[in-house]
């Protein structure tokens, strides 16, 4: 029997963090993983260079059904304490958009950081251990494991979602969550790819690979970035954002034109360029490739754009402006970044992450209903998750 004061489940972002801060408080403490590797996720994450935080992470940033339940871990710790601790370690990072901070180098800086951090806080890290079973004891858990039995004061899960399964993502921190009477809201992919109807798909897949600038809306939010046509449907940015605020039926609205006004732009072609066709006018806008398809797809007459009638030029404008797409799904967990829904955060305290009516029972991370958008977040609040549990396991 190996006996600790704290146990943390999960060798990713949110655990090891957790993990590190508990070991400088002088607790001891096991991280238990059953991958082969630590922070497999953050290896992969932002191209290999980890997109480890963003300069403007607030409580906006993230969903959850209780948007309130955030806002006290990300003022607690901030980006800026990240940012703080990165550079501690000589990391060279940069920022590439929107306050998206990287690694220069390679994500593997970030996991030795987070490795070093537990090396000096005697934190052990266990992995290839498989969890056979969790018992509450009187005070504290037994944990029955594939490396032998161990015993805890506190015991935190930090198993993420099921985002990218060929990473090692299981349901079991949900598992565990129902098994001591959480109540886990319903889950689904976030920050995913969308698939398209054949008819749709048959036309647009001809621009896989290309990318223009856009603006998404979707039940009531907009994001403003890049769109990538690929051979399955819809991708990029903007596309990831909108995906996490989309049900299945809802209807996207794709301005391709964020930046201009399509009737003005069209209005002054009649003027300047009358007898060009649309398409010569369009390509002013877009590739080729992407004037073809916009006009295949909407069946837009391809002439002069003085024979253009006011209606004929006033339907352009508003397709350009207004392309209304209905998805046929998403790709789902295998390519989506992360996992909306999971424990119910009225079960927890906002201060401690520990579940209200489990003693000694935490939850961080990506297992938690809180979601982050695309640029950082969602790795903001594993650091910022992990730490406020850090402080009190």
């Amino acid at each position: 029997m190996i006996q600790k004061d704290v146990i943390v489940i999960g060798a990713g972002a949110a655990g090891l963090f957790c993990a590190a801060e508990a070991g400088k408080r002088g607790r001891t403490v096991a991280v238990l993983d059953h991958a082969k590797k630590v922070g497999r996720k953050i290896l992969m994450s932002g191209g290999g260079r980890c997109n480890f935080t963003n300069m403007y992470a607030s409580p906006e940033n993230f969903l959850s059904q209780n948007p309130h339940f955030c806002k006290s871990a990300l003022s607690r710790y901030t980006q800026w304490d990240f940012i703080a601790l990165v550079s501690e370690y000589g990391i060279p990072y940069h920022e590439k958009t929107l306050g998206q901070l990287f690694c220069d180098e390679s994500a593997s800086d970030i996991v030795n950081m987070l490795m070093s951090e537990c090396d000096k806080a005697g934190v052990t890290v266990t992995t290839r251990c498989e969890i056979l079973g969790v018992e509450k004891l009187d005070a504290g858990y037994h944990l029955k494991t594939s490396l032998g039995d161990y015993q805890c004061e506190s015991l935190v899960i930090a198993t993420g979602g099921l985002s990218m399964p060929k990473l090692g993502a299981t349901p079991f921190g949900y598992q565990i969550a129902e098994q001591f009477g959480l109540p886990v809201l319903p889950t689904r992919a976030g920050l995913v790819p969308f698939t398209l109807h054949d008819a749709q798909k048959q036309v647009l897949s001809e621009l896989s690979g290309v990318a223009i600038d856009v603006s998404a809306a979707c039940n009531d939010m907009l994001f403003k970035e890049a769109m990538l046509f690929t051979h399955r449907g819809l991708s990029g940015p903007s596309m990831l954002q909108i995906s996490s605020y989309w049900h299945p039926g809802d209807t996207l609205s794709i301005n391709t034109l964020p930046a201009g006004d399509a009737l003005a732009f069209l209005e002054e072609a009649k003027k300047t360029s009358p007898d060009a066709q649309l398409s010569t006018c369009l390509a002013k806008l877009f590739p080729k490739r992407v004037v073809q398809t916009l006009i295949d797809f909407n069946a837009w007459p391809n002439k002069p754009v003085k024979q253009l009638t006011h209606t004929e030029v006033a339907a352009i404008a508003e397709a350009l402006e207004n392309w209304e797409i209905k998805p046929n799904g998403t790709e789902g967990y295998r390519t989506a970044e992360v996992t909306l829904g999971g424990v119910d955060t009225h079960a927890l305290s906002s201060k401690t992450m520990m579940a209200k009516d489990v003693e000694g029972l935490y939850f961080i991370g990506e297992v938690v209903d809180v979601t982050g958008w695309l640029g950082g977040y969602n790795f903001q609040w594993a650091w910022s998750s992990g730490w406020a549990a850090g402080q009190v396991v």
